[in-house]
């Protein structure tokens, strides 16, 4: 029997291989190249977001990696998903891309040459049995890979073998905190390309809160409801793109307090809301991100509809003040005035001033939107919590309330009820576009819409 070879990822509990079948593995296989036509999505519009990266940084060598495997558990990974700035800059975005590294060569004072290094598929030719045994990159287990010739028509982007790397010294974009701000600081506005991904995004995630609503009746049957609904949207999410953009937060009652409740373990009560967070994320991995707080029973309770309502006034205020030029804060401010003045009116607090509100709200009510949930957060504050606002950024407004169930400066009826609405808006010339406003919010659209989908 063989050895292992050395650098092949294989299993103690997996079978040896004999000379004979090693030779006999090694041929009668059929070319099978890839078509031709294939090219990368956004595969036109890559080249100028790289030149505008080498514009910020002339003469130094750029390292843009992938990233790498990481182990779940024993010898099992979790499903791999490229650094964001590696896909925004080469368009590559599946899982086959683990370990692989974009580096922006210097060839001149103000230019780079990209290269791209990385694994490419395994020859089957006689001595080489990656192909067939290695558990994490074989081409038998984990799926096939583009050869170097094929990468390169892919992406447009020269490519070379990984193990060509070496250790040069250049600018990290994982470890160099200059580097890293720079590639959120470009990606903040969005190109007509990105927009359209996002819609995409939005209109699947659309569809996912279309199917919890028509699962509500088994879901409120099962001892674990919550987590019915999280099964429910993440089905669409699979099927329509490359899995949930964040994990599912399918919180109610009491739960929805909690900002990132994603335990999703308690039963569903037919008096009580649901809050549901939720994000398809497309195969370009671009993703939407959407909160919608529902009546279980199809109807809200006058009290429930009241801190709904206020909710609902906080969010019109924000999206108002979203236009170009408008300060980042400025839609927060906004809406936190309206959750405040309502406090008080509530009696809740005893006035509207200061920043005692924020017991009952804790958080921003938004950010920006797009490769990442949490977009961009490496930019630097003076340009995105301290910047303004300029057409084709995309963001989310999500003011909420989080009445904790425990809290005693609350009336008893208003314990243990949290609300968020979140919708997703692309930066206009003249204010905002609301990209998920086929999702009703109004508490009579809500109604109506759920009664609709509930009936059919």
């Amino acid at each position: 029997m063989t050895d292992t070879p050395p650098r092949l990822h294989t299993g103690s509990h997996d079978l040896p291989v004999s000379p004979e079948l090693s030779r006999f593995m090694a041929e009668g296989w059929a070319a099978s190249p890839l078509p031709g036509s294939d090219r990368v999505p956004g595969h036109a519009v890559t080249p100028a977001r790289r030149a505008r990266l080498s514009a910020r940084f002339p003469g130094e060598r750029l390292v843009i990696p992938a990233g790498g495997l990481k182990v779940r558990s024993n010898d099992c990974d979790y499903r791999f998903r490229p650094h964001s700035a590696y896909a925004w800059l080469t368009g590559l975005t599946g899982e086959d891309q683990a370990g692989h590294v974009l580096v922006l060569e210097p060839c001149g004072p103000h230019a780079h040459e990209a290269v791209l290094y990385l694994r490419p598929r395994s020859p089957r030719a006689d001595g080489n049995e990656e192909f067939f045994r290695d558990r994490r990159y074989g081409e038998f287990w984990v799926g096939r890979r583009p050869d170097l010739a094929e990468a390169e028509r892919l992406t447009g982007i020269r490519c070379a073998h990984l193990d060509l790397l070496g250790t040069q010294a250049g600018r990290d974009a994982t470890t160099d905190p200059e580097l890293a701000a720079a590639l959120s600081e470009l990606r903040l506005v969005k190109d007509a390309w990105e927009v359209e991904q996002l819609q995409l995004a939005v209109d699947h995630t659309a569809a996912g809160f279309e199917d919890v609503v028509r699962a509500l009746p088994r879901a409120l049957a099962h001892p674990r409801g919550e987590r019915w609904i999280e099964g429910v949207f993440n089905l669409r999410a699979r099927a329509e793109g490359n899995g949930t953009g964040y994990e599912t937060i399918a919180a109610a009652g009491a739960h929805a307090c909690t900002l990132h409740w994603i335990r999703n373990d308690g039963r569903l009560n037919g008096d009580e809301l649901l809050l549901l967070d939720a994000g398809v994320e497309t195969d370009t991995l671009y993703t939407a991100d959407i909160t919608r707080t529902l009546p279980l029973s199809g109807r809200f309770t006058p009290v429930q509809r009241q801190v709904y309502e206020l909710v609902l006034a906080a969010q019109e205020a924000g999206i108002a003040a979203l236009r170009p030029g408008a300060s980042f804060g400025d839609f927060h401010r906004a809406g936190m005035r309206v959750i405040a003045e309502g406090l008080a009116e509530w009696g809740v607090l005893k006035d509207a001033r200061g920043d005692l509100h924020r017991r009952y709200t804790l958080c921003s009510s938004g950010h920006m939107l797009g490769l990442d949930v949490h977009d961009c957060a490496k930019a630097r504050a003076e340009t995105y919590l301290g910047g303004v606002l300029e057409e084709g950024q995309v963001l989310t407004v999500e003011p909420g309330l989080y009445l904790q169930p425990d809290d005693e400066t609350l009336p008893a009826e208003l314990r243990g009820i949290g609300v968020r609405i979140e919708d997703d808006l692309v930066v206009t010339a003249d204010g905002a576009r609301l990209m998920s406003g086929a999702l009703p919010r109004t508490v009579a659209g809500i109604e109506e819409w759920m009664g609709g989908l509930l009936e059919g």
